[in-house]
């Protein structure tokens, strides 16, 4: 993947951390495998396909686990978050 490519990945692989903050915050407070629950978990699936999408960075496998990784970091903080 070319340098121009690699600063797109993390650049996007950081908006879907912060991107996930909020749904993290609002999964950690609902019971777990309740309708919120899978929402908070769910909902911004489709939000990254988007940004994926819309940056042009396309879907080479090396993408793949960057950005799985940063969906569960921020989800994890987002968690830890509301937990403090």
């Amino acid at each position: 993947m070319a340098e121009l490519g690699q600063r797109s990945l993390w650049g996007l692989a950081l908006a879907v951390l912060a991107m996930n903050l909020p749904f993290g915050f609002w999964r950690a407070g609902a019971k777990r495998f309740t309708r919120p629950w899978f929402v908070a978990v769910h909902a911004p699936v489709p939000l990254v396909i988007f940004l994926r999408v819309v940056s042009g960075l396309g879907w080479h496998l090396v993408s793949f686990p960057i950005l799985i990784g940063a969906f569960f970091t921020g989800q994890l903080l987002g968690g830890a978050m509301r937990r403090r």
